[in-house]
């Protein structure tokens, strides 16, 4: 069932709590893999598994796309969807220019005032400081990115697409699937990507990662229904659970090299190097596993979706854009705080906790202001009075 926006904008009128979860979880995980040396950050899915938060927000960013903006397209309301799709884009690039300017300053701000030259080494803006003039620029066309920065600009790009996407998934949607997955194919072999400043390529390959917006957007826009059988079948389950095994246990060997040697050498020489700029199939196929199991056990209508345990959670994914640059500043002041004091295990745990309550906070006072009207009620009338 779909309703009309205030752009008119026809849109399915009933929200998956789901996504809000996992974006929630996401969130949490990415706050705690960017706090070097936390020993919380060992409850995140990268140090059990191929993939990690990347994979969960760029398909469910796909997802979401589709679930919202298909039904639009399939009206024959491209043109108001790309008016929307090119606001929102924007409103992307300029949350992207001021995190990264705050950024940059708090950064700079901490190695001026600790006599630290660490922190802008490892964060990737001693150049920036030293020549502003020149990154300024560099920065605007998005091929400058400090450490930490690098999701904004690839969702951009991918929002810039999605007209172009939305259109062929609605009209051809086979095709586009299959275009999405040559593309994806050739990019890798040919090592096409976007240039950064002063040297390289984009950490998140644009022409890479758009394979898991593109069939996440298919998902979304009834392409999961399409696969719903498939997906809950048992031999795909089975599948599902050795590739998430497999990885489990290949991902041990990094933390315990003993078990290394357990590894033949042939599949060693098949699995590395696996690559999170290009996408590795192996990270993808390790996330497409985690779907299967999730979507089987986790039904639309779960009740715990609506529980007061889960609130928390739910409310930061429904807040993603705001509290994702929240994240940014707090795990760099975490990490500062570490390293000023020499944290112990017990301040790694109350950075980490204090950071994740706060993320929750402002998605609470970010829920309560949406809730306010946007308008004022009319002054009613006096009432005359009587002689």
């Amino acid at each position: 069932m779909a309703d009309q926006n205030d752009d008119g904008l026809l849109g399915p009128a009933e929200r998956d709590l789901r996504l809000d979860l996992m974006r929630g979880i996401g969130q949490w995980m990415v706050f705690l893999d960017h706090i070097p040396y936390d020993i919380v950050s060992w409850l995140t899915l990268r140090n059990y598994g191929f993939s990690d938060a990347a994979e969960f927000f760029v398909f469910i960013s796909g997802y979401t796309a589709g679930f919202v903006y298909g039904p639009a397209v399939a009206n024959g309301q491209l043109l108001a969807a790309t008016k929307r799709l090119l606001k929102r884009a924007w409103h992307l690039y300029v949350a992207h220019i001021f995190l990264f300017l705050f950024f940059v300053a708090q950064i700079a701000r901490a190695a001026r005032r600790f006599d630290n030259p660490m922190y802008g080494d490892e964060y990737n803006i001693f150049l920036f400081l030293e020549h502003p003039d020149v990154m300024i620029g560099q920065t605007l066309m998005l091929k400058f990115k400090p450490v930490d920065l690098d999701v904004l600009p690839l969702y951009i790009v991918l929002v810039l697409a999605l007209p172009a996407i939305l259109w062929g998934l609605v009209k051809i949607p086979r095709w586009t699937l299959l275009g999405s997955a040559v593309f994806y194919v050739l990019a890798r072999y040919f090592d096409w990507n976007l240039p950064s400043f002063p040297g390289g390529n984009w950490y998140f390959n644009p022409f890479a990662w758009q394979l898991l917006f593109v069939f996440g957007t298919w998902c979304g826009l009834n392409g999961a229904a399409e696969i719903a059988a498939f997906i809950r079948s048992r031999a795909v389950l089975i599948l599902a659970l050795v590739w998430i095994a497999f990885s489990f246990l290949i991902v041990m060997t990094w933390h315990l090299p003993a078990l290394d040697a357990m590894i033949p050498k042939w599949l060693i020489h098949v699995i590395y190097p696996i690559d999170k700029s290009d996408l590795d199939m192996f990270r993808l196929i390790h996330f497409l596993a985690l779907a299967v199991v999730f979507v089987r056990y986790v039904p639309r209508n779960w009740p715990a979706l609506r529980s007061s345990l889960l609130r928390p959670l739910v409310l930061v994914g429904q807040h993603s854009l705001p509290i994702f640059c929240l994240g940014v500043f707090l795990s760099f002041a975490a990490h500062w705080f570490l390293v000023q004091i020499e944290g112990d295990i017990a301040a790694q745990i109350l950075v980490s906790v204090a950071g994740m309550a706060a993320m929750v906070g402002v998605a609470w006072v970010l829920d309560k202001f949406k809730a306010l009207p946007d308008h004022f009620a009319p002054r009613k009338a006096a009432a005359p009075e009587t002689a």
